[in-house]
């Protein structure tokens, strides 16, 4: 799929480990399935609550258009038929950095932070599973809940 920077399912694995700090947002801390990533992220839970063992799938995509065409990075309420149809909770950030052991490396453990308006994401993993991230590009988060 054109666009798509990453894709994966978690567990989340712990809820506000140091205590809740907002109200009305939580902190997760996650497992990916299939690439065993670590991610940390910082959701809303006043309108898209998430618990300890739920099961989401997280896409990380540069545009919401399912051809990967490009959009103006601005909402657009009007929008129809995009990747945020099948998805119950999306955000909108920025890149803001990436850093690891050795960027040559193979076998390099990167993670790269996004900043959603405020609310953090860490994800953390082999640099191959990190390779199209870059410091400064937009990206969008989509996540929806799995029954299991």
């Amino acid at each position: 799929m054109a666009g798509v920077l990453f894709e994966d399912i978690f567990d989340v694995k712990d809820v506000d480990p140091n205590g809740k700090q907002f109200d009305r947002v939580s902190r997760l801390f996650c497992e990916s399935e299939s690439f065993k990533m670590d991610l940390i992220l910082d959701v809303n839970t006043q309108i898209y609550p998430v618990v300890l063992r739920d099961k989401f799938r997280l896409l990380l995509v540069t545009t919401l258009q399912e051809d990967g065409a490009p959009d103006d990075g601005s909402y657009t309420a009007s929008l129809e038929g995009t990747r945020a149809d099948t998805f119950e909770y999306v955000m909108y950030g920025r890149i803001y950095r990436i850093e690891g052991d050795d960027f040559g490396d193979s076998n390099a453990i990167l993670s790269a932070y996004i900043s959603y308006g405020g609310l953090l994401m860490r994800l953390k993993g082999a640099a191959n599973n990190l390779h199209g991230m870059e410091v400064g590009q937009t990206v969008y988060l989509l996540m929806k809940k799995l029954a299991f």
